[in-house]
């Protein structure tokens, strides 16, 4: 009922006009993937057997529903799933409609909520006035909607930063223990691994690996590669790690490696 009157609300204003022109509206907006993050993401897919349709957004939008069903319970779920995520353009307010690609609506704006959200309040507001007939041209749509955006990005590192420290902080307690965990992400510098049991991120820097091999990035693959050993360390690969480090000011957790885990049975 939510996603229904927030599409029908962004329909019906859509429609309007004041003096031959559209009233200006802080539409909810979301763009096509972006090609330079798809194209790669496609190609690491298909080296586990999926394809993808890019004649257009619709048969793009279907591959990636059809993906989501197909690797279900597959070892590469969790890969493909985050890296799916991240070719995906941020959702943002604006006053020109191009549409929802994620949620496949023409027109779709935020109306529900005008207790927590600004944009959702223009909404009403702009409603509420073109019921009443007294509708306006506001020339600082454009302007509070970007204004809106940025907010929104702020709160989410906001919370993103909270809720790495809280990580961190519970982390301290376990110093110098090992637990299992998932590569979830790698740069040329190292691997994030996320641990299976609570879900805290930390960092496998290269240079904790320089005694067992050199490590160089393919960023086509998504892994790190030992240049002696041929070692992958690959997104989505299950790992034994040590919790070596608990950095509160840096919100940032330092894991080692752990070649021969002591609790892997």
């Amino acid at each position: 009922f939510m996603l229904l009157a927030n599409r029908l609300v962004a329909e019906h204003i859509s429609s309007a006009s004041l003096n031959g022109k559209p009233i200006p509206f802080p539409y909810r907006i979301h763009d096509d993937p972006d090609e330079d993050r798809l194209i790669p993401f496609m190609e690491f897919a298909r080296k586990f057997g999926h394809s993808f349709d890019r004649s257009s957004p619709a048969t793009i939008a279907a591959s990636f529903n059809q993906l989501l069903l197909d690797v279900k319970g597959r070892p590469e779920q969790h890969v493909l799933e985050q890296l799916g995520i991240r070719t995906m353009a941020k959702a943002r307010y604006t006053a020109e409609n191009v549409g929802h690609y994620g949620l496949g609506f023409e027109h779709y704006c935020h109306f529900t909520s005008p207790i927590r959200r600004y944009p959702d309040i223009l909404v009403h507001r702009t409603i509420f006035s073109l019921l009443e007939g007294h509708s306006t041209i506001d020339k600082k749509m454009e302007e509070k909607c970007q204004h809106s955006s940025d907010r929104e990005r702020a709160a989410m590192e906001a919370e993103r930063s909270a809720i790495k420290y809280k990580q961190v902080q519970y982390m301290k307690n376990f110093l110098g223990e090992e637990f299992e965990g998932v590569i979830s992400g790698v740069a040329h510098f190292g691997f994030w691994v996320e641990t299976v049991e609570h879900k805290c991120e930390g960092l496998v820097s290269v240079q904790s690996l320089s005694d067992f091999d050199d490590f160089r990035l393919i960023e086509s693959d998504y892994c790190l590669v030992g240049m002696r050993s041929g070692r992958k360390f690959r997104m989505g690969d299950k790992l034994w790690i040590k919790v070596i480090a608990a950095n509160l000011t840096k919100r940032q957790l330092d894991f080692e490696w752990m070649i021969k885990p002591a609790k892997k049975n």
